[in-house]
């Protein structure tokens, strides 16, 4: 496992590691961690930092800027965007996600709504006790 102040990536994970670098870039907009403005730091920098190729990084950064969660300058480097409701976005966008991924093992395993329903409200009285 390698890791950056805020990206760690990891040569187990079975995906390819500009969508790790993605992923956590994208969690770390929507959580406000990196707020608009927020200087990435270089293509190369980031390569050498996390030890993967700048073509890994150089997709990373181009994927984002065209989903609209960067901003690249030529000559300045890339920083967060200052997107209205970027944030806001992210976060609907990844809850979806994960709601669509529970519905899909909730219907594998023969559940019921009404037993989905019942066991996503236990998990929210967890996680809000702190309980994973």
């Amino acid at each position: 496992m390698t890791n950056h102040s805020w990206i760690v990536i990891s040569q187990a994970d079975p995906r390819p590691l500009y969508l790790q670098v993605i992923e956590q870039v994208e969690r770390r907009v929507a959580v406000g961690d990196l707020p608009p403005g927020t200087e990435l730091p270089s293509i190369r920098q980031l390569a050498s930092e996390l030890q993967v190729s700048v073509i890994t990084i150089k997709r990373a950064y181009l994927e984002l800027e065209r989903d609209g969660v960067i901003s690249t300058r030529q000559g300045k480097g890339s920083v967060v965007a200052d997107r209205p409701n970027l944030q806001e976005s992210i976060q609907v966008r990844e809850l979806k996600t994960q709601l669509a991924r529970a519905a899909d093992l909730a219907l594998l395993l023969g559940l019921s709504r009404t037993e989905l329903h019942k066991r996503l409200i236990e998990a929210v009285e967890q996680a809000q006790r702190g309980n994973p």
